[in-house]
Parts: structure tokens; C-alpha cells; sequence
């Protein structure tokens, strides 16, 4: 390891825990509060980074299907530290930022107000591709198409994070959302066959996958799907098969061709798929330079609170005028 863990606190220590085995283990002191744990055995903010993972404790759904981490709760508690310590150190956030985007945008806008320097997101967008894929900066894109599996809203933001990771690199860059829709079950080969997202660009992202099953797309007992409609004019889905796939996938129409990879986890040793997430998480530490631009979790969790708030309303277009979120993707 690059870095050193000084000091954590465990919201929830349930039947299932290792995390103070683990710690006593290694001989990191687990404190009764955030506040403490940043303090680290002082009286003001004495480390040098936070990972901040905020799941996997016994906490409550909404009636929207949101599983209500208390993320912005945890985020405030840093940022408190920050404030009341005069200074800020770059702070990792698991996954999205909140089940809720004004949560989130409070989240952003916080850590805009602090200098805070953030880096977010899942594994996905660090997973090996199989085949190798990666947009020059500036590619054009006609329209793009990512498939995964699993529940709506924990898989599917990690499908919607597939998609983003790739879509951000198109000519000019992210321009924001203006409009989202989440589908399930007919509806989804309804909207196929309108033209909504297009069958080639779905196939091909399945055939990627090495661990589809046998049949056909349609023989998915669960199917949904994410519509979206982009500032610049770009048509994008996420198509949620589970059962028929269990990886991730992406493809596109450029000027040229179909292009589409795998995003492959890979399953040896506990924890492997996060390794390289890991590398750069400490990059990130070091440098206190995210690798790729925080406003792509920014982006994704606005469109993923869309979307479960699509599926409860009966599955209506949500327009959505506040994810003007336009950013750059990295340089390679």
C-alpha cells in the first residue's frame, strides 16, 4: 500500500462484521464518530485523506425503491471537521453521492464552498475491457447503448456509470440531461422496435458479454430500460437484463462502425475487481488530482434519482432541466 489507514469509524457493526477484527488486526484504532476518527487522536483534523463508503450497514428503503444511505448525513460530518479545522484534504465518495439529488447537489456545492478535493464513483469505469476500447477525445458519437444486470438502482447506476465513462469523451463533451425515462417489462421491446434505442447496438453489447446466458434478450423475465436524452442533441440507454447477462457491457455507433466491450470484473481473490479502483484512490491521495472529473458522479446520480422517480410515477418522461451538468473528460 502507498498510504497508511490511521483511523476509521463503522456506522453499523452487525452479525456479519470483519471490520473490527480487521482493524484490531492491523492496529487501526476504530473511533466512536467521524469527528473523532478525522481527529484521529487529536483535537482538530489530522489525516491526510478520507474514503468515505457509505452502504452496507441496515438502513431503509423509500417508497421510491431508494435505499436510503445516510451519505450527505456522513458528507456534512467531514465537511464540518473541515470547516472548524481551517483546511481540507481530498476525500474519496463510494459510488454515487446520494439516493437523492438534492442531497447531492448540496454534497457538490459544499465541497465547492471548501476547495474540497473529490474523486467518486464505482469500479466500473476502472474495469479491464474486453476488447480493449477507449475514445479518442472528441469522438463522434451517433449513439451509445450500455447493458448490466442486478437491482435498478444499485446495478443500475453502475450501468449508467459504463455508459458515462465512454459517452463523456464524445465531441464536445458532456452537455447534460434533458430528459429521462425508466421502462420495464413489454414496454422495453416496445420502445426497440420505435426506434427508441436500437436493437444493434443492444446485441452488440450482449454478444460481449462471456457471461450472457443462452437464449435471447427478450427471454429476460425482468427487463427495464433507461432512456436518455442528452443537451447536444445524443440519444442514450442503459438496458438492465438481468438473468440474460452478469458483467457489463457498452457499444456505439461512430462514423465508422459499432464498436462495444466488455466491462469485465475480475472474479479472482476477494475484493480483485477493485484493485485498480484502489490504485487510484491513492493516486488521488497523494496528488490530491482526480483522475477523471468528479462531475460524472455528479451526472449519474442526478440521472439515477430520475429514473427511480420515472419507474414510481408510473414510468413517465422526466424532464430534467437541473442536470445541466457539462464537463470535459480527462486527458490520456
Amino acid at each position: 500500500p502507498e498510504v497508511d489507514v490511521v483511523s476509521m469509524y463503522i456506522d453499523h457493526v452487525l452479525e456479519n462484521d470483519i471490520g473490527l477484527g480487521l482493524a484490531a488486526e492491523h492496529g487501526v484504532p476504530v473511533y466512536p464518530s467521524i469527528r473523532r476518527a478525522l481527529h484521529a487522536g487529536g483535537d482538530r483534523l489530522d489525516v491526510d485523506a478520507v474514503l468515505f463508503i457509505g452502504e452496507h450497514g441496515d438502513y431503509p428503503w423509500n417508497e421510491r425503491g431508494r435505499h436510503m444511505y445516510p451519505r450527505r448525513q456522513f458528507f456534512e460530518q467531514i465537511a464540518g471537521v473541515f470547516a472548524e479545522s481551517g483546511r481540507s484534504v481530498p476525500v474519496f465518495s463510494d459510488k454515487h453521492f446520494a439516493y437523492a439529488w438534492d442531497d447531492a447537489r448540496w454534497m457538490w456545492d459544499r465541497a465547492t464552498e471548501l476547495d474540497i478535493p473529490l474523486m467518486a464513483g464505482s469500479c466500473l469505469p476502472l474495469a479491464w475491457r474486453r476488447p480493449w476500447l477507449e475514445h479518442d477525445d472528441g469522438t463522434v458519437i451517433d449513439e451509445a447503448l450500455a447493458v448490466g444486470f442486478g437491482g435498478i438502482e444499485a446495478y443500475g447506476y453502475h450501468t449508467l456509470e459504463t455508459l458515462q465513462c465512454m459517452i463523456e469523451r464524445r465531441a464536445g463533451g458532456e452537455t447534460g440531461v434533458v430528459s429521462v425515462q425508466c421502462l420495464e417489462g413489454d414496454d422495453v421491446w416496445r420502445v426497440r422496435h420505435e426506434g427508441r434505442f436500437s436493437g444493434d447496438l443492444a446485441e452488440a453489447a450482449c454478444a460481449a458479454v462471456g457471461t450472457r446466458g443462452e437464449g435471447a434478450m427478450e427471454d429476460c423475465e425482468t427487463p427495464a430500460v433507461f432512456l436518455l436524452e442528452h443537451a447536444d442533441g445524443l440519444r442514450s440507454s442503459a438496458l438492465m437484463l438481468d438473468g440474460h447477462v452478469s458483467d457489463w457491457a457498452y457499444a456505439c455507433r461512430t462514423e465508422d462502425a459499432v464498436l462495444a466491450t466488455e466491462f469485465y470484473l475480475q472474479p479472482d481473490g476477494p475484493g480483485a475487481s477493485f484493485g485498480y479502483l484502489s490504485r487510484n484512490i491513492q493516486r488521488f491521495f497523494q496528488t490530491d488530482v482526480a483522475p477523471y472529473p468528479p462531475a460524472r458522479t455528479l451526472l449519474t446520480t442526478g440521472v439515477i434519482d430520475a429514473v427511480m422517480n420515472s419507474r414510481h410515477e408510473n414510468h413517465r418522461r422526466i424532464e430534467t432541466s437541473w442536470l445541466d451538468v457539462a464537463y470535459r473528460s480527462y486527458a490520456r
